[in-house]
């Protein structure tokens, strides 16, 4: 697709050379140059291991090389603030978003961003998460972040519930949080498919938030008022964030 837009591109400008006779020799100079350069722009390959190399070099150059401080710090230990569950998709990178700096966010990414119930066996490498963070790290606040357009979200909407599946992970993680599936199923009538899972990515976060509570170091954490638990939406679409409490009264959005 990309190449055919360079193709196209330089085609245009062959033909405005050949067709128009009266262009300045600078003029016809640049064109001939800004052909050659989209020639050779096509013909590049995308190279991950050249991606990697560049995207560090910039961050060493820019942050690490710029930041001592910050670095020398972190290099001795770490006490971040928040733990924060959020999706692995692509488009929803919570540092980016909302500015965390490293050392700010102990990070748990995963599919449509759930928190599993406590369960030493099914669920070892969440609870394992939570526990370092709560126990060891000392985090005083728990965010998880749901998101706008969630393809976890709408599987978990989609997938039948006779038991059957045709996935070897997926349907079995996103029915962790089925009971939100259930509440949005039972309200939304009226409601279109797309709107059912915007409901849905929502009230998935509060059932995370419940699961959460499952966890003995969590609860008593929470009880003793070392840990604040937060849910929290983030609209890719319309470019705003909401951020509710444990009681889950929402504030106001952030839009900007």
């Amino acid at each position: 697709m990309a190449n055919d837009s360079y193709k196209d591109a330089i085609a245009g400008l062959s033909k405005l050379l050949s067709e128009r006779a009266d262009l300045g020799s600078v003029a016809a100079s640049k064109i001939k140059q800004i052909a050659a350069e989209l020639e050779a722009a096509g013909s590049k390959e995308f190279e991950p291991a050249e991606r990697i190399r560049t995207g560090f070099l910039h961050f060493k150059t820019e942050k690490y090389d710029k930041d001592p401080k910050l670095y020398g710090a972190l290099a001795k230990g770490q006490s971040p603030k928040f733990l924060v569950f959020a999706c692995s998709d692509s488009r929803v990178c919570p540092s980016h978003i909302l500015n965390f700096q490293p050392g700010e966010a102990f990070m748990v990414r995963n599919i449509a961003n759930m928190v599993p119930p406590y369960d030493q066996t099914k669920y070892s490498g969440a609870g394992s998460a939570i526990e370092y963070a709560v126990l060891h790290l000392k985090v005083e606040n728990i965010v998880v972040i749901g998101h706008s357009c969630c393809g976890g979200i709408k599987g978990l909407m989609s997938f039948p519930d006779d038991g059957s599946s045709s996935t070897d992970f997926i349907e079995n993680w996103v029915k962790i949080c089925s009971a939100a599936k259930t509440k949005v199923a039972a309200k939304g009538e009226g409601l279109s498919f797309e709107e059912q899972c915007h409901s849905c990515e929502k009230e998935a976060v509060n059932v995370s938030l419940g699961n959460l509570l499952t966890y003995p170091f969590v609860r008593e954490a929470v009880v003793n008022g070392a840990v604040s638990l937060k849910g929290a939406h983030y609209d890719f679409v319309k470019g705003t964030f909401e951020l509710w409490d444990l009681d889950f009264a929402i504030s106001p959005s952030i839009a900007i």
